[in-house]
């Protein structure tokens, strides 16, 4: 018999397809759902005053930005699939980057794409024709917002299985329509004789108020900032990503930021401080004022196709962690599969989009299970957020298309920032941050189980030489 031949090397990465625009629509696109026009309310209970809401913002959008700059030279220094998966194996070592990736593949991203979509049938079930989605299907357990929830998880799927170009043209045609309907929110706004400046001055009494208001108001930015990190996972189909990937970052947050700030001062020029807090959907209720049922109609379409655009970055970005890990050997192969024709991680996508399907059918609170996974993101983002530390100390012959401006004084401070929610996170919800931390810590068995059955992995060095493409 003649033994197998040993794997030193890993599969090669998909085509690379996607250019800078392409990257920076996953940025923009992903980060941008629904919660500029939600999280206004929150932040006006917790804080109670206008400029404090705006400190949030800024503060938040700063913390965001420093977090995507150390991401940039860390991509652009390794532009492969897996993003912060491959900044942590390089730095950590194999354990660390698998309980990263089982985080995700188990339980962050398949919870988020449940909790998009579920959200997707929600604000849809806002205008008549769709009033159906609330009702229970014939003979089955479900309602039909599970089924179309279900469908639309399959359809993105099916989007990304038929390759990264034509997923990332989607999100480049639909963001910049996402961004000019948000422009004409705030344009609406700002042109109504109904609004007033002397509403940037009014205040109610915060329900938490001080540091702990403030905090709370934070956290909540940043969840409206989430999703800046995704382009790293598909970095390995970026072209010339030494200059699309810090391109992409840093400047995409700073066209969110942008539009979040522009949406937030327009909702304020129509709504006091006291009927921004007391509205479910400030946004939709600050153009109900300026064009009544059709100005809310108009502002729920606007969020119905900003989660769609969301659902895009958050499927085609989730399932290339599985991805890499299988390609070094640290996950089940059959994930490392990519499509003979559409050259797509194929295997990864269906098994995201099936345990994506099990939440929706099985599972009715998507965003308390989603909240479960909070810590465990932030866990990860300090993490990898170190990671430029250590290959400054002790890879500085590395090639870096990019690097940080006001290093080490930028990632530190969100070092020190991530912990400090992560304290603020064990605090405030002592529980879920212990089941979040189970969670991680179930990847152990998992891990051991990998280990058993394909052996050692493929060498960092092999698989990740560490030069710019």
């Amino acid at each position: 018999m003649v033994p197998a031949p040993s794997i030193t090397t890993s599969p090669a990465d998909p085509p690379r397809v996607l250019g800078a625009s392409q990257a920076t629509a996953i940025v923009v696109g992903t980060i941008i759902g629904s919660g500029i026009f939600l999280v206004p309310r929150e932040m006006m209970l917790d804080v109670g005053s206008s400029s404090l809401v705006y400190l949030a913002w800024i503060v938040g959008g700063l913390l965001s930005l420093f977090g995507a700059m150390t991401y940039a030279e860390l991509g652009a220094m390794m532009p492969y699939a897996g993003g912060e998966y491959v900044y942590l194996r390089g730095a950590y070592g194999d354990t660390t980057a698998f309980l990263y990736m089982w985080t995700w593949f188990a339980v962050a991203k398949p919870a988020s794409i449940a909790a998009v979509t579920s959200g997707l049938a929600r604000t849809l079930g806002v205008f008549p024709a769709f009033h159906w989605l609330s009702a229970s299907v014939p003979g089955l357990p479900l309602y039909w917002s599970q089924i179309f929830a279900i469908t639309v998880t399959w359809f993105m799927t099916g989007l990304n299985y038929l390759g990264i170009k034509k997923a990332g043209d989607f999100q480049l045609v639909f963001t910049i329509l996402k961004g000019i309907l948000i422009l004409i929110v705030a344009a609406l706004c700002f042109a109504s004789v109904s609004g007033s400046w002397s509403n940037f001055n009014t205040s109610i009494p915060p329900a938490l108020g001080g540091i702990n208001g403030f905090m709370a108001a934070l956290i909540a930015t940043l969840w409206a900032y989430d999703g800046w990190n995704d382009l790293t996972m598909v970095a390995g189909e970026v072209r010339r990503p030494e200059r699309s990937l810090p391109i992409a970052l840093i400047g995409g947050l700073f066209i969110v930021g942008a539009l979040f700030m522009a949406t937030n001062a327009a909702i304020q020029y129509i709504l006091p401080a006291a009927q921004i807090a007391a509205s479910e959907r400030p946004a939709v209720a600050a153009l109900s004022v300026v064009a009544g049922p059709r100005g809310a109609g108009f502002v729920a379409a606007a969020m119905a196709l900003s989660i769609f655009v969301t659902l895009n970055g958050t499927v085609m970005s989730g399932a290339r962690i599985p991805f890499a890990a299988a390609r070094d050997r640290l996950f089940f192969p059959q994930f490392a599969h990519i499509h003979p024709r559409f050259q797509s991680p194929s295997t990864s996508l269906i098994v995201q989009g099936l345990l994506s399907t099990i939440l929706l059918l099985f599972l009715s609170q998507f965003q308390q299970h989603f909240e479960l996974a909070v810590f465990a993101e932030w866990l990860f983002y300090m993490l990898t957020a170190t990671t430029v530390f250590y290959y400054r100390r002790k890879r500085p012959d590395m090639p870096r298309p990019y690097r940080l401006w006001g290093y080490p004084v930028l990632p530190a401070i969100f070092v020190i920032s991530a912990a400090a929610l992560l304290i603020s996170s064990y605090k405030s919800n002592l529980k879920g941050s212990l089941i979040g931390t189970a969670l991680i810590l179930l990847g152990l068995p998992v891990f051991w189980l990998v280990r058993k059955k394909y052996g050692a992995s493929i060498p960092y060095e092999q698989s990740h030489p560490g030069a710019q493409v």
